[in-house]
């Protein structure tokens, strides 16, 4: 079946796994290093905050096992608002989906944009970009053209790209940081606080769509490409880099689209489920900016958390493989009930979102039953989806006020 308008195969991987959405370690993933940096003429900061009106500084932060990460500062409010010490502004990062990168959080107005509403709020706001993407593609030693530059799942980003994000944070500021995800971006962040690698320093998070449990996804596209991202994948593509504007991938997907009861026609509502709330300005302008690549090993791994239905580590299914790797036979679990019964969480779930679906959601908050009762915040929209916690016209007064309060909430407590 072929797509029409503007929703290209391209599109359709950002929203497969934005939407459902290993080289070895380098010495402790604690640590972490970096330095500002001028705003390149092509960053993020000069092309969607600074013409705002808004402070926005680039720094990188390099990872311990050698990624080179673009992370955007906006320390204060449009001219000043919010402003007061910055030594005593509590830092928030925002964390964005698989197949995106920040400047996803930053397609609608300034009024409208979680970053900007939050500077403008006094918070000292912090956006993350994930290793592959466009501004953090860079290593201290291998080349993107390589492989071994794409050897990594999102363990890697439990393991180095948040403990990294978050020691400069909080080096920089030297206050507890306050954090914010979407979908993988919320995935991540869980399998951290399970590990308590990233607790010491959190002051609070906010969860959107989270996606830690996928076994209700109830879009058959997203279920039948999770099938098909099996152990070979990388063998069968010849490829490690996952590149949604690639020809393998685009050929990949469209043999998605003969499947019976697979309607490639409107991809957004089939993968993420009915947005109520995107302009069709705003779905334009991302278009012209994602996806983004991720690895393709990346891609299994979140496939096998959609067809296993537990959080587990890699799989290297080769009983040996995962002995070589974990000391054992089956890769660990992430255990989600060891996230600690104080850390406060705001957690916010839609009721058409068909990646992050409720079923699945109340798993994950069964997994937090013993929750202390006061630091637990759970928000349910019933016509929301995926997509309409990033983009969503009006999220500002349904979502992102809500999040505002919460963190005030913590910092006055």
């Amino acid at each position: 079946m072929a797509l029409q308008g503007s929703m290209t195969f391209a599109a359709f991987t950002f929203f497969l796994l934005l939407t459902t959405l290993p080289h070895e370690p380098h010495a402790s993933s604690r640590g972490s290093f970096g330095r500002n940096i001028n705003p390149p003429v092509s960053g993020l900061c000069s092309s969607s905050v600074i013409v705002h009106g808004y402070e926005c500084q680039e720094h990188e932060v390099t990872t311990n096992d050698g990624y080179i990460l673009s992370v955007q500062r906006i320390p204060q409010g449009r001219g000043g608002k919010g402003s007061g010490s910055r030594t005593s502004k509590q830092p928030v990062i925002i964390q964005h989906g698989v197949l995106v990168d920040g400047v996803t959080w930053l397609l609608n107005s300034p009024e409208q944009d979680l970053p900007l509403i939050l500077a403008d709020n006094g918070f000292d706001v912090w956006i993350a970009n994930s290793r592959g993407t466009r501004f953090s593609r860079r290593h201290i030693s291998l080349d993107p053209s390589s492989p071994a530059f794409w050897n990594w799942s999102w363990d890697e980003l439990v393991s180095y790209d948040l403990p990294a994000v978050f020691n400069y944070v909080f080096s920089q500021t030297e206050q507890k940081i306050n954090y914010v995800g979407h979908s993988l971006g919320t995935l991540i962040a869980l399998a951290s606080f399970s590990e308590g690698t990233l607790v010491n320093q959190l002051n609070s998070a906010a969860l959107l769509s989270p996606i830690a449990y996928l076994s209700h996804m109830n879009t058959a596209l997203g279920v039948i490409a999770a099938k098909s991202f099996v152990g070979e994948v990388t063998t069968l593509f010849g490829l490690a880099e996952f590149n949604p504007k690639g020809l393998p991938v685009d050929a990949f997907l469209k043999s998605l689209c003969v499947y019976p009861g697979i309607d490639c026609y409107d991809l957004m509502t089939a993968l993420t489920g009915k947005n109520c709330c995107l302009n069709s300005s705003t779905v334009d302008l991302f278009l012209m900016n994602e996806p983004q690549s991720t690895s393709t090993k990346n891609m299994v791994h979140l496939a096998q958390t959609v067809r296993r239905g537990v959080l587990t580590k890699f799989n290297y299914v080769r009983p040996d493989y995962n002995i070589m790797h974990y000391g054992e036979i089956f890769p660990p679990i992430y255990n989600l009930s060891n996230i600690p019964h104080d850390l406060p969480l705001f957690i916010s779930y839609g009721g058409r979102d068909a990646l992050s679906d409720a079923r699945d959601v109340e798993n994950l908050l069964d997994k937090l039953k013993f929750h202390d009762e006061d630091k637990l915040s759970v928000q349910f929209i019933e016509e929301y989806a995926h997509a309409d916690y990033v983009m969503g016209f009006n999220a500002k007064d349904l979502v992102y006020n809500a999040v505002v309060s919460f963190f005030n909430h913590q910092v006055n407590t």
